[in-house]
């Protein structure tokens, strides 16, 4: 049996609004069976559409490169280089790059999830 590997640049790329996203880790690519996993890129200035939340799971992101803000429940925080982040079960977040250079995120998903399990907020925005 081989290690069941993947790099990110073998992945498949879906732009989505206010983020480039790759699926590294689900049932399909490498068998996981209880979690999912994804990296997205951020360009400065861009914010993560629309606000969401995973009603049957958790998400952890953890801040690859760069740097910008979190908003979870209306409540918002910064996050730079090295900062995690748990956006609890069914609690609404936005992620957004504040920074100059583009920022590249990892994010977990406890249990496996797609964006068919994500549910969209559209008119939740970051305060002005």
């Amino acid at each position: 049996m081989s290690v069941p590997l993947i790099h990110e640049d073998d992945a498949a790329s879906l732009d989505l609004p206010g983020r480039n996203l790759r699926w590294l880790v689900n049932a399909d690519l490498l068998g996981a069976k209880h979690l999912s996993m994804c990296v997205i890129k951020v360009e400065p200035g861009q914010t993560v559409r629309p606000a969401h939340s995973h009603p049957n799971g958790e998400e952890v992101i953890y801040i690859v490169s760069g740097s910008g803000r979190v908003m979870v429940n209306g409540e918002v925080s910064p996050v730079r280089e090295g900062t995690a982040v748990l956006f609890p079960q069914g609690e609404v977040h936005m992620l957004q790059n504040t920074g100059d250079t583009q920022m590249k995120v990892a994010c977990f998903f406890a249990p496996a999830t797609s964006l068919d399990n994500y549910k969209f907020f559209e008119n939740v925005d970051f305060p002005l």
